[in-house]
């Protein structure tokens, strides 16, 4: 069966990477790993955003590194949407009691705090545009979809009831999105196939240029 796999990466990796040695993923080897072996991976569309460096210095750079691994996959194309970083007045749940520096109490105690508020835009719009439209052209005989994002459980429903077509929900969480699972034909999970899907430290890519995992991967 033709397949097309669509990952959402921003939840792939809060859900499934961060704070884990496997952010070095292989998202083409994985696939393969997960999926039943009679199904054939045309492609995989891996939708992300280029990311601010604003928390982290370090986060295009490392970002930067890992798209280049992603581009020695011949049957990996990345989407990108766009990232958002700004301050932000917001509520907060319980008032600050003491100064930062340990010096006494606030007076009078804040309601509000100013945030550094990141947000991701279009990825999950694009991977729902996508995998529907794919659908109706006939691009794929079976989808597969990694995500546990409830925003695209519509996008689901139309592939499996309306357009007819099967649809793996490969979950980045031990509890995947109940919406999610009713709108799948299958359900996997993909925490014991990361650390065996992981590229090499140090991958070689056209022209004899290579690239190396980040040192605080």
């Amino acid at each position: 069966m033709r397949t097309i796999v669509y990952i959402d990466g921003f939840n792939l990796y809060y859900r499934a990477l961060k704070g884990t040695p496997f952010k070095w993923l292989n998202l083409q080897s994985l696939c393969e790993s997960v999926l039943p072996k009679h199904l054939k991976i045309d492609r995989v569309n891996y939708y992300t955003a280029r990311v601010s460096g604003r928390i982290n210095p370090n986060s295009p750079r490392d970002q930067h590194l890992y798209l280049k691994a992603l581009s020695s996959l011949p049957n990996v194309k990345v989407h990108f949407g766009s990232f958002q970083t700004q301050d932000k007045w917001m509520f907060m749940s319980q008032p600050v009691q003491f100064r930062p520096n340990g010096q006494g109490f606030l007076s009078p105690n804040p309601r509000y705090t100013s945030v550094v508020k990141t947000e991701e835009k279009g990825s999950d719009v694009n991977l729902g545009v996508h995998l529907v439209r794919d659908a109706f052209l006939g691009k794929f005989d079976h989808a597969a979809v990694i995500t546990n994002d409830t925003d695209l459980a519509e996008p689901l429903r139309i592939v499996t009831q309306e357009a007819k077509l099967p649809i793996t929900l490969i979950s980045p969480t031990n509890r995947p999105a109940a919406t999610l699972v009713n709108y799948s034909t299958h359900v996997r999970h993909l925490a014991n196939y990361l650390s065996s899907n992981q590229f090499p430290v140090t991958l070689i890519l056209d022209g004899n240029l290579s690239v190396s995992k980040p040192m605080d991967w």
